[in-house]
């Protein structure tokens, strides 16, 4: 466990970093409040800081407020180190954001004691913190995959739609469709076909730009949102994507598997004639993209077809 001591007096702050030390803490040392902030604020921070109340620049107590006023994940455990001993001024520390104090002189077992406390707390906050990550992804990830699910993609695409219409910027949408998909499960088996799945999924994120978005539409369908992205430049990407699918090697148990993917780009760029774009007019660019799939598995599959709204 990484422990910040801020301590301005001299004499205390080694002591306190020799004893932690001998405890097999991880320390860090300032002797000043803007530093303690700046450290406690920073990435990786220490999950627990002694703070002495007074303090140059900035005192232990104000430190506690500003920590708590940024609301800073995970959670970092304050203990307070002062010399004040009348209970008002304690309450006044801990309504401050502390979770802790000890007294000067202080006792080594008292602040070991205490230091465990706030080790147990820091270890919870930071596997609570993990397990909502984890049902965050859950939800909103395609499990098979590990791109976007359907909700997401959509929830995705109507922010960006939104976004589009403010800044009259266009956006297009891919729609691909894997050819011949079910063949694939006939023939080679349902792992084979979601072994095809998670490879053409990782193709789809390694070419997007940063600020494109793929999920899993369903089935064998996924969904690409291409913020401030004509056609032309939408069409390009889904070209290329066709290329590195079908040139691209799957492996799975006694075979080398070639698809093929089927793709149909839907832009909205023109926003003259148009006074309020709302959700209806989302939906139509969607089935603007789905009426160009289908153009595409008319012509061969294996292609991308460009409509516009």
């Amino acid at each position: 466990m990484k422990i910040l001591i801020s301590e301005d007096d001299d004499v205390s702050r080694r002591m306190l970093e020799s004893i932690l030390v001998k405890w097999q803490y991880e320390v860090m040392i300032t002797d000043n409040g803007i530093d303690a902030l700046s450290i406690l604020l920073s990435d990786n921070a220490p999950g627990i800081a002694i703070l002495d109340w007074m303090m140059p620049q900035m005192t232990g107590v104000e430190v506690c407020k500003e920590i708590r006023k940024h609301g800073k994940e995970p959670y970092t455990y304050l203990i307070l180190l002062t010399s004040k001993g009348r209970k008002e001024d304690l309450v006044y520390g801990i309504e401050a954001g502390a979770d802790d104090y000890i007294t000067k002189p202080f006792n080594m077992q008292e602040l070991k004691v205490r230091l465990r406390a706030g080790t147990r707390i820091v270890e919870l906050s930071e596997q609570l913190i993990s397990a909502r990550d984890a049902m965050q992804i859950a939800a909103t990830h395609d499990s098979l995959t590990g791109i976007w699910n359907r909700a997401a993609i959509f929830d995705t695409f109507k922010k960006e739609f939104s976004r589009a219409n403010r800044e009259k910027k266009p956006i297009s949408i891919i729609l691909a469709d894997l050819d011949f998909f079910k063949k694939i499960n006939d023939r080679y088996g349902h792992p084979a076909g979601d072994e095809v799945l998670r490879e053409t999924s990782k193709i789809m994120k390694e070419l997007l730009r940063q600020y494109d978005t793929c999920g899993r539409y369903g089935g064998e369908e996924f969904l690409i949102v291409l913020p401030g992205c004509n056609s032309e430049t939408a069409s390009v990407i889904a070209q290329r994507l066709c290329h590195l699918i079908e040139s691209h090697i799957i492996n799975i148990p006694g075979h080398q598997l070639k698809v093929t993917c089927s793709m149909g780009v839907a832009t909205l760029a023109n926003f003259d004639d148009i006074d309020k774009i709302d959700l209806k007019d989302m939906n139509m660019l969607l089935k603007i993209a789905d009426v160009a799939l289908y153009q595409a598995k008319n012509d061969g599959r294996n292609c991308v077809r460009s409509l516009f709204l």
